[in-house]
């Protein structure tokens, strides 16, 4: 039997129902069977009826459900809302926790391929806005050491932040040595399990220049330890590199770029790659992806919603052994 493929329809104010719906239609009949959307089975209907991108789907209670349908199959999940576009905050929340706490479940069913969460404000999750899909999940899977990692990836490069969604003055204070090789430990486990391959590492700085490798420094005092500890383990990493120069060629040299945070490796590789890529969490009990851009208010109902990175995170789960 094909194993599922579980797709969490994500913020309800937002361009999903329309990525979704151009993503089915670029999907083979024998895929489309495999795919299950967590949602709202009358906010879908009446989402893609008010965008003019219908497609047929069929409502169903769980994943068990006997059903050779050629629809997409909805497990319905309780949502309250008057204007499809315009669910209110509360509403909203208490539908995405509901949705993630099936989806997640649903993930440790050995039926289940993998997890696709489509885009939303992370204030529905979390109203400091300090975690993300990624922190959330690796809380449901009681990871609780901080040894869970974003990867974006595309064929070309993939690249990781060691801190993900916090404010840039706490970055510093957030990184040290063990949280380093803890996220590199487990990128290397994860990457060489999905890629059958042992990855090249390239590990930025955190300040300019590396900050001239003053002893007073993150470089010295927490990268360059973390970088001499993990080659001792037999790991292929370099650096630490300077970011300022590292995306205009460089970045070719190495399978995965490490960064401190979060805008110092995804503005480079969106500024390459724009839509070519996916979301991937890495150390948790599944695999879960998404594609690597937000939920895209200002765009709602004009059809310009760019599809491309759903679809690829379907077809990247699909591929999976």
């Amino acid at each position: 039997m094909s194993k599922k493929i579980i797709i969490i329809a994500g913020d309800p104010n937002s361009v999903n129902s329309e990525i979704i719906s151009k993503s089915w239609k670029k999907i083979i009949p024998s895929l489309r069977q495999k795919l299950y959307l967590v949602a709202n089975f009358d906010l879908v209907n009446k989402q893609l009826k008010k965008i003019k991108c219908q497609i047929p789907i069929y409502k169903i209670k769980n994943i068990d459900e006997n059903s050779s349908t050629k629809k997409l199959k909805i497990i319905d999940v309780p949502l309250n809302f008057k204007n499809p576009f315009n669910v209110t905050s509360k509403n909203s929340r208490s539908y995405l926790t509901k949705c993630f706490n099936l989806a997640h479940q649903l993930g440790l069913n050995k039926n289940v391929k993998g997890l696709i969460n489509c885009p939303l404000n992370k204030r529905l999750l979390d109203k400091s806005k300090t975690i993300g899909v990624t922190e959330f999940l690796a809380s449901k899977c009681l990871i609780n050491d901080s040894s869970e990692v974003m990867l974006i990836h595309n064929r070309k490069l993939s690249v990781v932040p060691i801190t993900t969604h916090i404010n840039i003055k706490n970055v510093s204070k957030r990184i040290n040595t063990n949280l380093i090789i803890k996220k590199i430990k487990t990128l290397q486990k994860d990457f060489k399990k999905l890629f059958n391959k042992k990855p090249r590492i390239g590990i930025l700085g955190l300040n300019p220049h590396n900050a001239e490798l003053l002893s007073s420094s993150e470089e010295v005092k927490t990268i360059i330890p973390a970088i001499s500890k993990l080659k001792k383990k037999g790991f292929k990493i370099y650096g630490p590199l300077s970011a300022d120069t590292l995306f205009i060629e460089n970045y070719k040299k190495y399978d995965v770029v490490v960064g401190m945070y979060h805008d110092q490796v995804l503005t480079p590789f969106k500024s390459l790659f724009h839509f070519d890529a996916i979301n991937i969490t890495l150390g948790l009990k599944y695999i879960r992806v998404s594609p690597d851009h937000g939920p895209a208010k200002d765009i709602i109902n004009k059809n310009k919603a760019n599809y491309l990175s759903l679809l690829k995170c379907v077809k990247f789960i699909n591929s999976l052994n």
